[in-house]
């Protein structure tokens, strides 16, 4: 789950991180009723949406002037802004964040991140902060800093230390950076993030240390303990057939193909997808029912598929172990009567109840195309697919 740049500063400022003063904006009314409430003499307004890049996107401007702050306020506000993480369709802009201005001497960027090959926390920083640390990772990698964090000890005032020394914080300033350091190692750990990036922190004129940008993810599977996170949901910003699915405990993610997928199991789907790849065709989606589908729940997955008009196929590949075949057979069958299936599909179930589920289909009079393996049923979902 991401959250927008404002919520994620309301929790750095909580955990003692100094961020800029801010207020949302949902109308331009409430963007100038904030630059007032704020005071001069200059405002940033910006865009909120979950991508990087708005700046360069123009969905961040410098107001000098109320009837400034009015006139971007009305710009940016239901621009369709498009950044290198929105695709060329871009994504509405519905919210703002009316904020102070900041006197910047020099911009770093700070990050903690689960590392996979350590199974631990990674806490990146580099110089070159305000940039994309994708890029400066390609031109100048010797200017990215990381510190792999013993989760028995936490970030340590040395290793904080390290970091802030190795970015070129000024003598004056390195207390301060190494108290945030230790904060954003914290809050990223007490809040189950899986993400926490403030791209820039800067150092201003005057020798403080502040926040002034924050992107905040968090891991789906510990927001049981955060309601105060899940209240920062915002739907706009997902995928409709993603909530829909959400909803119903499918987890399922659109994709540009025109092979719907059905599979119960995350490897077992994502072998299936690069199956379809290797013969040609793409997915249009990843869906894993999980082990626990009842026919309610395929029923639900066929629907969300099918609201993507570039489905041509769908294809449902199934190892029986905790989900039996014959349950998801039913639930198939179900689910091909409640939607009025009117595309091919292929069907490739092995384990619990093989014979019992593959019955169930014959029977059903249904026009199932079967595989007996996942070769197979790629090639026939990819020729079903390439039919006129």
């Amino acid at each position: 789950m991401k959250i927008h740049e404002y919520q994620g500063k309301e929790i750095l400022r909580q955990a003692g991180v100094p961020v800029p003063r801010g207020i949302p904006a949902f109308t331009v009314q409430e963007a100038v009723e904030a630059a007032q409430k704020l005071g001069g003499p200059v405002w940033v307004v910006k865009a909120q949406i979950h991508a990087g890049g708005r700046g360069k996107g123009g969905g961040v401007k410098l107001a000098r002037s109320i009837d400034e702050v009015k006139q971007l306020a009305g710009e940016i506000l239901g621009m369709q802004l498009v950044t290198h993480q929105t695709g060329p369709e871009g994504q509405k802009v519905r919210r703002l964040l009316i904020e102070d201005g900041a006197d910047i001497k020099k911009e770093y960027y700070v990050s903690a991140v689960t590392d996979r090959a350590s199974q631990r926390v990674a806490m990146i920083v580099s110089s070159e902060g305000g940039m994309s640390i994708e890029d400066v990772a390609h031109d100048t990698p010797e200017k990215i800093i990381t510190e792999i964090v013993d989760p028995a000890t936490g970030l340590t005032m040395a290793q904080a230390t390290k970091l802030a020394h190795a970015i070129g914080v000024p003598v004056g300033s390195v207390a301060q950076a190494v108290d945030v350091l230790q904060k954003v190692y914290k809050v990223y750990m007490d809040t189950d993030a899986s993400l926490v990036e403030i791209n820039p922190m800067i150092l201003e004129g005057n020798g403080n240390i502040k926040a002034i940008d924050a992107k905040f993810n968090f891991d789906d599977n510990a927001l049981f303990r955060h309601p105060e996170i899940v209240a920062y949901r915002d739907l706009d910003e997902e995928d409709p057939a993603e909530v829909e699915a959400s909803k119903f405990d499918l987890a399922y993610i659109s994709l540009d193909g025109n092979i719907g997928c059905l599979v119960n199991g995350a490897g077992l789907a994502m072998a299936t997808m690069d199956t379809i790849k290797l013969f040609g065709a793409s997915p249009a989606n990843f869906l894993d029912v999980g082990g626990g589908a009842t026919p309610e729940k395929v029923t639900e997955a066929f629907k969300i598929m099918l609201k993507n008009p570039n489905v041509k196929v769908i294809l449902v590949n199934i190892f029986g172990g905790i989900m039996k075949c014959d349950t998801i057979a039913a639930g198939v069958i179900a689910a091909c009567k409640a939607v009025n299936l009117n595309v091919p599909l292929v069907v490739r179930m092995k384990g619990t109840n093989e014979e019992l589920g593959k019955k169930l289909l014959t029977e059903s009079g249904l026009p199932i195309i079967s595989a007996d393996t996942m070769a197979d049923a790629a090639q026939k979902a990819v020729a079903a697919s390439q039919r006129k």
